[in-house]
C-alpha cells in the first residue's frame, strides 16, 4: 500500500486573536511543489482569503478530474488510442447531504479529448470513461455524485 503526503503550513499575522487573519498558507509536496492556497473567498471573504491561491473545493475538484484523465489516458493507450489532448473544465457544487451536512454535493468532469488516428466510437469512449471512473482512486474514496459529460 502507498502513502501520500502532504505539508499544510500556515503562520499567524498577528490577527489570529481578532478574528481577522489572513487564511493564506501553502502545501508542500514530496516533489518539491509549493502551492499558494488559501480559503475560498465564497466561505471567507477577502482580504482575509486571497483568490489567487487555491482553496480545498477547488483541489478536491481538480483532484477527481486529474484521477480520472490519468486513468482514461491509461485505459485509452491500452485499447490503441492516441490522445493528443485532454482539457477537463470541472466543476464542483456544494450543498446540504443527505444527512443536511453542507458538502461536495456532485462533481461533474467535462473532458474534450483529442485523438490522433483512429477516434473510439461514442461506445468505446463511454467504456474508457465508465473504467476510468471504476479504477479512480479519489472517485472510489468520495461519497458524492461524479459526473462525467464528454464534451
Amino acid at each position: 500500500m502507498a502513502t501520500h503526503g502532504a505539508t499544510v503550513e500556515w503562520h499567524s499575522d498577528g490577527e489570529f486573536a481578532s478574528n481577522k487573519y489572513s487564511r493564506g498558507h501553502s502545501w508542500r509536496f514530496d516533489g518539491g511543489a509549493v502551492v499558494p492556497a488559501s480559503s475560498a473567498p465564497a466561505v471567507v471573504p477577502v482580504p482575509l482569503s486571497d483568490p489567487a491561491g487555491v482553496d480545498p473545493e477547488e483541489a478536491l475538484v481538480a483532484s477527481a478530474s486529474a484521477c480520472h484523465m490519468l486513468w482514461f489516458l491509461h485505459l485509452a493507450r491500452d485499447a490503441g488510442f492516441i490522445v493528443e489532448s485532454y482539457v477537463d473544465e470541472a466543476e464542483g457544487k456544494i450543498g446540504r447531504d443527505d444527512r443536511g451536512m453542507m458538502a461536495m454535493v456532485s462533481i461533474s468532469l467535462r473532458p474534450a479529448i483529442q485523438f490522433e488516428g483512429q477516434v473510439p466510437d461514442a461506445a468505446q469512449l463511454e467504456s474508457l470513461h465508465h473504467q476510468a471512473h471504476e479504477k479512480c482512486f479519489i472517485a472510489n474514496s468520495l461519497r458524492t455524485d461524479i459526473k462525467v459529460e464528454p464534451r
